[in-house]
């Protein structure tokens, strides 16, 4: 039966419609998702038509089965091919997790994965723990006797199949703990973009009191084990270590819920991972957040199965919280691609901690270039951050201040990146440190103003701003300068390589220019906060004429007939600075629809190719909701329509729906921005 799915909002919540229209169609499916390495996917609409991938599009293995009364069926993954996939019944994705419910041979069974990424906790959020819950009960009315598997492959630990590993036990109370590694532990010994982690551990939990069992075996053997015997082996393979695919070694779980009545029963295991050290820092190996005050693995694993139940309790409120939000300033088809995008957005990011006890969060370019703490990443993501718990923005920012802060930096400018992930050790794009023909000053300058700014008005402390105001004053001087008439440079939208006289660029510097004038207000500066609000004002006045081109204004001054989406204004609005006259963005808001695709709005009259990012930025200029929803639906079109199955493109054609480029990056985090209007 083919797999009907339905975007369900809320699943487990009293008083919430459960039954969502449906045609809502993931191009890819989150089911462990906690950071740019320890990222599992279902590219399929069924889950056992394909092995589950690393956002890469790399095969990371995790299985599991269901034997009812005897009999086996698949729920996830594409074997055994001997044992028939079980009808597939309703796919639910919420913020904070993933489920699918099964129906066959007179049960009901319901797989879950729980990634309990809370945005006000820094330890929850950087916990690297997904619960994966099974659910069973009769749909028939006669008791049945039912037992589950899972395992994962060493896939999840790996780069490349042909790499040795070595596995072993953990001695924890009140649960049956597996541990599997490479042989070969080169932490943090690798830099780059299409890569999977290779050092660290992968850890499977089985709790006790739920009649289960762990087993580290070929998975021929597992297999087979529970085929036969409703469990695993009853002891590991002892030859180790070996290749990952030399007869393929599996940590595998098994449990026994007996008889199932018209109640349900429940178990669950726990899948965690530890990197030992997550990033390199100027040099220094810095680790995960979760492990700040000494903690190890081992607690981890002990607090996530002492709070598992308390856990699934506060997500669903959460998740009930932000679909409610969403809906308010969009309508429910913008509050779909938020849930999507929620885990999406997270799992780009590493949050670790420096030595002083500070917290960093390090976004990694995924599929773009591989480069950790972009600037013009950071800046798209910003919004959810803002929304949710201004402190992570606070995370992303202070790791490219305190690598601008160098001598090394010597550009009037902001950086453009600090390293490729993980080795966050200095830029490299752009020339890195010794050329600038190819970064993005303006771009970037703009863009640490303009956030910079956003943190300290939504969380009314300048603290963190003063601590690097002479960064920001050299980075304004050069706005002041180089700004309103961008010279032939690359923005953010780099694919589209240089434009000289961008006016949206020029939007950016100007706004940022405002948000400097309102820092050197909180800074007690009031002369400079004067000056440079005039000059804003003085340089948006200018813009509007040097722009202008009938009912709209220009990709760039000295481009007429051209257009582009001025999606920088957005901030003008919603940090309040009032320099641009609210008849552009009204002007501009109904040109684009004259511009707009079955997909979505294009970037620019260059290419059908849009950022739908971008789109939901413009959409948020007009205050209007019904605006939002209007952007909304067309992105929710591609992605019932892209052919791509990948975790979410934020670089796709509005004719085709086909992916240009990009997946699985933070920038979707962009798509909450209508959440900080404060106009409703």
């Amino acid at each position: 039966m083919k797999l009907m799915i339905l975007f369900i909002l809320a699943a487990t919540l009293p008083g919430i419609t459960m039954a969502q229209p449906s045609g809502f169609r993931p191009p890819a499916v989150p089911l462990v998702t906690h950071d740019p390495y320890f990222s599992i996917w279902s590219f399929a609409d069924r889950p056992q038509t394909d092995i589950t991938r690393h956002w890469t599009g790399k095969t990371m293995g995790v299985f599991s089965m269901v034997s009812i009364d005897g009999a086996c069926y698949r729920l996830l993954g594409p074997n055994p091919p001997d044992v028939p996939a079980m009808d597939g019944g309703a796919l639910s994705v919420t913020p904070t997790s993933t489920s699918y419910v099964f129906d066959g041979a007179g049960v009901s069974i319901t797989l879950t994965f729980l990634s309990p990424l809370l945005p006000d906790s820094l330890e929850l959020l950087s916990r690297p723990l997904t619960y994966v819950t099974w659910s069973a009960q009769s749909t028939d009315g006669k008791p049945h006797a039912v037992k589950v598997y899972l395992e994962h492959t060493a896939e999840l630990c790996i780069n490349t199949h042909d790499q040795e590993v070595a596995w072993g036990r953990v001695r924890v109370k009140g649960m049956e703990v597996l541990r599997m590694g490479s042989s070969d532990q080169k932490i943090l010994g690798k830099r780059g973009d299409d890569l999977r982690i290779d050092w660290g551990s992968v850890y499977l939990a089985v709790p006790h009191g739920q009649n289960g069992s762990g087993a580290i075996a070929p998975a021929r053997v597992s297999r087979r084990a529970f085929r036969t015997t409703g469990t695993v082996p009853e002891s590991d393979d002892l030859m180790m270590p070996r290749p990952a695919n030399d007869d393929w070694i599996v940590q595998a779980c098994a449990f026994d819920l007996r008889s199932v009545g018209s109640s349900p029963v429940s178990v669950h295991a726990l899948l965690a991972y530890d990197d030992r050290y997550s990033i390199e820092f100027l040099r220094r190996r810095i680790p995960a957040y979760w492990t700040k005050g000494g903690k190890t693995i081992v607690d981890v694993l002990r607090d996530g199965e002492a709070s598992y139940r308390t856990l699934a309790g506060v997500c669903a409120a959460f998740d009930r919280d932000l679909t409610r939000r969403c809906e308010e300033r969009g309508g429910s088809e913008f509050a779909r691609l938020c849930i999507l995008a929620y885990r999406h957005t997270i799992a780009a990011h590493k949050l670790a901690i420096d030595l002083e006890g500070d917290a960093m969060l390090f976004p990694k370019e995924n599929f773009s270039n591989g480069c950790i703490s972009t600037v013009d990443v950071i800046y798209p993501s910003a919004p959810i951050f803002l929304a949710f718990n201004p402190a992570l923005l606070e995370a992303m920012l202070r790791p490219v201040f305190e690598y601008a802060r160098l001598p090394r930096w010597r550009f009037p400018f902001a950086p453009h990146d600090i390293g490729t992930y993980p080795l966050a050790n200095g830029q490299v794009y752009g020339g890195g440190e010794v050329d600038e023909s190819d970064q993005m000053p303006v771009e970037e300058s703009g863009n640490m103003i303009i956030l910079t700014y956003a943190l300290a008005k939504t969380t009314k402390d300048a603290s963190f701003a003063l601590r690097y105001r002479p960064l920001l004053q050299t980075w304004a001087t050069y706005l002041k300068e180089k700004g309103l008439d961008p010279e032939n440079q690359l923005c953010t939208d780099d694919f589209t390589g240089h434009l000289a006289h961008n006016t949206n660029l020029s939007v950016k510097a100007i706004v940022a220019l405002g948000c400097y004038a309102k820092l050197c207000e909180l800074a007690g500066e009031g002369a400079e906060a004067s000056a440079y609000q005039a000059l804003a004002k003085k340089y948006a006045v200018e813009w509007e004429t040097m722009a202008r081109d009938g009912d709209h204004y220009r990709l760039a001054f000295d481009r007429p007939g051209t257009w582009s989406m001025k999606y920088n204004l957005v901030w003008d609005r919603l940090l309040g600075l009032h320099l641009f006259s609210p008849e552009i963005a009204t002007k501009e808001l109904a040109y684009y629809r004259t511009k707009m695709q079955t997909y979505g709005l294009p970037l620019d009259n260059r290419a059908a190719f849009t950022k739908p990012e971008w789109m939901l930025w413009v959409a948020t200029m007009s205050g209007d909701r019904n605006v939002v929803a209007e952007y909304a639906r067309t992105i929710v079109a591609y992605v019932n329509a892209t052919p791509d199955r990948v975790p979410f493109s934020d670089w796709y054609d509005t004719q085709t729906a086909k992916q240009c480029g990009f997946q699985a990056r933070s920038v979707l985090g962009g798509l909450y921005i209508p959440l900080l209007d404060p106009v409703r």
